[in-house]
């Protein structure tokens, strides 16, 4: 049913579609409604009226249950199982369409500031959690959203890092987890990290999201970006994102460039780790105007850069 009202729609409705209308919800079109994400991998964080990363706004009363750490030291699946049926007994009576969780990245270091959200060090347990907790979310009929897709390990300079692991390693540890809960449980969506993983962005990464998570694991689903992270959604599309949301703006506006970019074919044109090809690639880009973040969300971005220039001072004070 689906198939047919995106065959009846526009070029531009169906860029759309790639992208959110705003924070938490995706773009709505003739015959398909928009749907609502929440943060939630241990609890339902459905914020009424706008929406911020770090959870400063208002949000609605929900049970917070143990985080991943806990639950994964219990070592006791059923258990997990269960959490996950409450999350979506909770997600369900919210009307909230997909939970954005689990999270099961590797604990590589004791100062990633997601390790709470992360299970273990241990790909074996990882991934038997989150099929666990994928199994009891969906069996309410709310999605899920495996995360941080992948080598999401560290937290300094965690937008831009780039994670420089083997093909071996990876396999055997960082990819483990997620391919388990994958082809165990299959969850609704899968979010790719914000770092780069070898040099190229998880968004971008053709090897990752297309040959590794769609051909050889065989998900289906969908790949969303983590909150902010693919901006140039057109350039990423021919690599395996499919869906993007970034903050705080309608995303809509993005769907131009997109559908003028794919009714010239420059999507195809554009090849993987063809990195020359990529950056020299015609770009429509929309007025500055456009572009421009609300006051509010400008003002806690320069606040949350000069205390983490603070940090990084003290730091390095106390270093020397």
């Amino acid at each position: 049913m689906t198939e047919n009202y995106v065959n009846g729609l526009s070029l531009e409705e169906k860029a759309s579609l790639t992208s959110g209308s705003d924070f938490w919800h995706s773009q709505s079109v003739p015959g398909i409604e928009s749907i609502l994400l929440t943060d939630g991998p241990h609890g339902v964080r459905k914020q009424p009226e706008g929406g911020d990363a770090l959870g400063l706004g208002h949000s609605i009363p929900a049970t917070c249950f143990p985080p991943a750490v806990g639950l994964g030291s219990s070592w006791n699946l059923d258990l997990i199982r269960r959490v996950g049926e409450a999350l979506g007994d909770e997600a369900k009576a919210e009307q909230v369409s997909v939970l954005l969780g689990p999270g099961i990245n590797i604990k590589r270091s004791p100062l990633c500031g997601r390790n709470f959200e992360y299970v273990s060090e241990d790909p074996f347990l990882s991934g038997r959690v989150a099929a666990a907790l994928i199994t009891g979310i969906q069996s309410r009929g709310v999605g899920t959203s495996l995360k941080h897709f992948a080598a999401n390990n560290q937290e300094h300079d965690r937008m831009r890092v780039s994670a420089d692991v083997d093909e071996r390693t990876l396999r055997e540890i960082y990819l483990a987890g997620f391919e388990y809960a994958v082809k165990t449980a299959a969850p609704t969506t899968v979010m790719c990290s914000y770092n780069k993983i070898n040099g190229v962005y998880s968004s971008q990464n053709h090897w990752l999201l297309t040959e590794v998570l769609r051909e050889q694991w065989g998900f289906d689903g969908l790949v969303v970006s983590d909150w902010g992270r693919s901006t140039i959604a057109w350039r990423h599309s021919p690599r395996g994102s499919t869906w993007k949301c970034r903050r705080p703006e309608p995303i809509r506006r993005s769907s131009t460039p997109f559908a003028a970019a794919t009714s010239m074919n420059q999507c195809s044109r554009l090849q993987p780790n063809d990195s020359r090809r990529w950056r020299n690639a015609p770009l429509r880009r929309e007025p500055k105007a456009t572009r421009t973040m609300p006051s509010a969300i400008t003002s806690w971005r320069g606040q949350l850069q000069r205390s983490r220039l603070s940090c990084w001072r003290t730091t390095e004070n106390c270093c020397l």
